[in-house]
């Protein structure tokens, strides 16, 4: 008769068996929490190369009616934030999808750890969200038949075997005479135009007109012009510009005793005053005129 042995059975108790269901489903909850809320963050586009823009996206769940403020990615040596993150509420108002525009300078698998999100109740409140890591996987622009890619050295400048001095002389000419041509063209003189038409005179009209038509007052000012003009030129003392006295002052002043063939200086003895009165004679010196 053979001896059968039994294992001993181990007996665990409930409330350590509890404590342990609990302890996981924390640490599934808090990996969740981590990994922004179960969805996780996704890479746009799905193959990236070097300096391409990567977009890192993500939708943050929250309650109904509560907003988000994504944190600031900090820059790394390979790859490096291109600007603030775009928010954006889902559709169904559960949650926001939160973007990171990044770029990577270097190939290969870049974990980045991303910022808190902070939930804002409507009241004021706010909690905070690890934001996680996302894994980018870039690849390279350089084809991968190049191993060791090198740059090539500089070439050499190309220069002809011979060099005349017949180009640079003949520059140097021509640069030279289009010099003079522009100085003789800026030093130029002055064109010289011809003189402009002079424009006909109206012909005078006659005294008789003026007096048909009832104007003796001019026809004794343009006499009385006449008159000055005259003894303008014949005495350039008593010009235009002197009134009537002080024309025959210079006058008799000027030559007391000359007498004058187409105008005279005349005092009349029965009024007292003195005038200037045009004639087509020389004065007499008789009463009641005399000759200043």
């Amino acid at each position: 008769m053979n001896r059968r042995y039994r294992t001993p059975r181990r007996h665990v108790p409930r409330g350590a068996a509890t404590a342990l269901v609990f302890a996981l489903l924390g640490v599934v909850a808090s990996w969740q929490r981590a990994t922004g809320q179960g969805g996780g963050w996704r890479v746009s586009p799905a193959e990236p190369t070097v300096g391409d823009t990567i977009w890192l996206e993500a939708v943050i769940a929250v309650p109904r009616g509560w907003g988000l403020r994504a944190g600031k990615l900090e820059p790394t040596e390979r790859l490096e934030p291109l600007g603030d993150p775009a928010l954006r509420r889902t559709p169904g108002g559960g949650g926001w999808l939160v973007r990171y525009p990044v770029v990577a300078w270097s190939p290969g698998a870049h974990t980045v750890a991303l910022p808190l999100m902070w939930r804002l109740a409507p009241d004021g409140r706010a909690d905070s969200v690890p934001g996680g890591n996302a894994t980018v996987l870039v690849r390279s622009v350089i084809p991968d038949s190049v191993r060791h890619p090198e740059p090539r050295g500089a070439i050499a400048p190309l220069r002809s075997k011979r060099r005349g001095p017949l180009a640079p002389v003949g520059a140097t000419l021509l640069a030279g005479l289009l010099l003079a041509a522009a100085l003789k063209w800026r030093r130029r003189p002055p064109r010289e135009l011809p003189p402009a038409p002079r424009a006909p005179r109206d012909p005078e009209i006659p005294d008789t007109r003026w007096l048909a038509a009832g104007e003796p007052k001019a026809v004794v000012a343009r006499a009385a012009h006449r008159l000055r003009v005259a003894i303008a030129r014949a005495v350039p003392e008593a010009h235009q510009a002197l009134s009537v006295s002080e024309c025959l002052a210079v006058v008799e002043r000027t030559r007391p005793t000359r007498r004058y063939g187409s105008c005279g200086i005349c005092w009349s003895s029965s009024t007292g005053s003195r005038s200037l009165r045009p004639t087509g004679r020389t004065w007499a010196g008789s009463p009641p005129w005399r000759v200043a």
